[in-house]
């Protein structure tokens, strides 16, 4: 009975998102998107008392933080992160002394507009605390590809209860994305953080504490930290992709085979040893033939070829719909190449 017991909250973690993604908010974002008040609880009160459900009312609020909360790229410099209150929400005003620090966060973010991930993930936690839904602010590691080695609390993010059920979102990855040197936010509503099922949600997102990983039996962070670097704020409907482990041992002349699986109508994908953070950067190594540019289309799989012919190459770029969106680390043999260098461009025009 306990395996059953199990068995079900797994299928049902697993199924009910994907259920609710076919719900149409269309209208739902469309009110979010004209309310607007500067205090935690009339913004609550105008975003949710036209629902009944809580799932109108968690997607109202989420909706409206997306939409109105730029992500703080100012703080994201190195001078802000050395401080001490690096996350830049924590001030205090002096009218809001007395109230709890997801209040004071809130009122703070609410005043200025922007926020970092603490700042997203209390404004969402007080905004449903007004509105009677249960949740809590997530602390733990998110995989962002900066190519920091250290493994260790970084991000913030929700859980919320939905009709006796918790689900987890992330309102800082939903709301854009930034260029690759941090400087500037682009707005770009993803539904892929909305409510997404514990088993894709873990793969970029490590809690703190374990249990908010809502599975069963989670890898361990071993594991999870040398999965591929995966790029902020992904925007894609990847699903799962191939190697599963970040590290790739080879030798020149080796072939690496990378795969995504997405159901996406419009596919690209090619790899590149280049060595950039800037996608404009890499399309021009791309458009200049330094990238391997076929791929083959598998139903929903899609696949690349990579050619070892650089033997200083360390990092494997992949690169799909013309953005990096995987990043793997090469280990390549120094042992000479065996063959002709002109039979490693012959090999790779072959392809």
């Amino acid at each position: 009975m306990k395996w059953m017991l199990v068995y079900i909250f797994l299928l049902l973690s697993g199924t009910l998102p994907a259920q609710i993604r076919n719900y149409n908010f269309s209208s739902i974002d469309a009110m979010a998107e004209d309310i607007d008040a500067n205090s935690p609880d009339t913004l609550a009160q105008l975003l949710t008392a036209s629902y009944t459900t809580d799932l109108e009312k968690v997607r109202s609020i989420f909706y409206w933080i997306t939409s109105h909360i730029e992500y703080n790229t100012i703080r994201c410099q190195p001078r802000f992160i050395a401080n001490k209150n690096y996350d830049g929400e924590s001030a205090k005003d002096d009218d809001s002394v007395l109230k709890p620090l997801d209040e004071r966060v809130a009122i703070l973010v609410l005043k200025r507009r922007y926020a970092l991930c603490d700042g997203y993930a209390r404004l969402f936690k007080t905004l449903c605390d007004y509105s009677g839904i249960k949740s809590v602010v997530i602390t733990g590691y998110a995989r962002t590809g900066s190519g920091s080695k250290q493994f260790r609390c970084n991000h913030k993010w929700n859980a919320v209860m939905i009709d006796s059920n918790w689900y987890l979102l992330d309102a800082t990855w939903a709301s854009g994305y930034l260029n690759f040197d941090g400087s500037r936010f682009i707005h770009d509503f993803n539904e892929n953080y909305f409510l997404t099922p514990p088993k894709y949600f873990f793969r970029d997102h490590y809690p703190d504490d374990i249990k908010w990983t809502l599975l069963e039996d989670p890898v361990l962070i071993p594991e999870f930290k040398h999965s591929p670097f995966k790029l902020p704020f992904f925007n894609y409907q990847i699903t799962s992709y191939s190697p599963a482990k970040g590290i790739i041992n080879a030798t020149i002349g080796d072939t690496i085979k990378v795969s995504l699986y997405t159901n996406e109508p419009g596919k690209l994908l090619s790899l590149t040893d280049v060595i950039s953070d800037d996608s404009v950067i890499i399309a021009k190594a791309d458009s200049t033939a330094k990238a391997n540019k076929s791929f083959v289309i598998n139903r929903n799989n899609i696949t690349a070829n990579y050619i070892v012919t650089n033997i200083a190459a360390q990092w494997l770029q992949v690169i799909y719909n013309n953005r990096i969106v995987l990043r793997y680390k090469l280990n390549i043999n120094k042992q000479p190449f065996p063959y002709p260098a002109i039979q490693i461009k012959d090999l790779a025009d072959s392809r």
